[in-house]
């Protein structure tokens, strides 16, 4: 027992933050940072998108939807796969492995953020936007003022489930050789070979706290904000 926690406890820097003192950050700082990134992108990009779908019925809408779901029908680890190819080809560069990663997980998780602001927009009481028009709001304005707030304050819930989601997707980036806590969890393990399970369970105890105090820092936000309005 000694040992298994030995192996952890040897390695503790560079399981928490890998290479960071060389400029190199890594394990759970780098996939903390993944996620902060790609929320970054996926939350405003995905509101953005919901909002321009319902603004603009029609063909722009079914456009939407179409892409939504194809990006939610593929795998995400082939996602990350295309644009590890694709980005360089685009580009003319080679991007560094985490910020292709974080572009990966932002495009992917904001087509369900689409549909998260979508539904909560969709959800609110007809009567509200009937009498924002009588009284001579536009349709942005609409949007903006009454519908917006209402429904960003609804889907809370579901963005931190994406959110949550997201921190979780970061493991995959593994699949790139990206120095996150799943691939230098593995790393240790190959240089060691020894107690396995005690690394993996470790990793997984990591990400369980991360996204339990994800979820507490939220709910508790939300609560000093409903105080806040009353």
């Amino acid at each position: 027992m000694i040992a298994n926690i030995t192996v952890i406890t040897d390695n503790l820097d560079y399981l928490l933050l890998g290479r960071a003192a060389q400029g190199e950050p890594g394990g759970v700082l780098l996939s903390v940072l993944m996620t902060l990134g790609a929320a970054l992108l996926a939350f405003p990009g995905g509101i953005a998108l919901a909002c321009f779908a319902w603004r603009f019925k029609g063909w722009p809408r079914r456009v939407l939807f179409a892409w939504a779901e194809i990006i939610r029908g593929i795998p995400l680890i082939f996602v990350i796969f295309w644009l590890w190819f694709l980005l360089p080809m685009l580009t003319g560069a080679d991007l560094p492995g985490a910020v292709t990663v974080t572009l990966a997980l932002a495009w992917f998780t904001s087509a369900s953020v689409m549909y998260s602001t979508l539904a909560a927009i969709g959800s609110l009481p007809k009567g509200q936007h009937e009498a924002a028009l009588a009284g001579g709001f536009s349709s942005v304005q609409l949007l903006r003022w009454v519908l917006l707030p209402q429904a960003l304050r609804n889907a809370l819930p579901s963005y931190v489930g994406l959110l949550i989601a997201l921190l979780k997707d970061t493991s995959l980036a593994f699949i790139v050789n990206v120095p996150e806590l799943t691939t230098v969890a593995g790393q240790v393990n190959n240089r060691v070979q020894v107690y396995p399970a005690a690394l993996f369970i470790f990793t997984g105890l990591v990400y369980y706290l991360l996204c339990t105090l994800l979820e507490h820092a939220v709910k508790r936000w939300q609560r000093r904000s409903l105080l806040a309005a009353q």
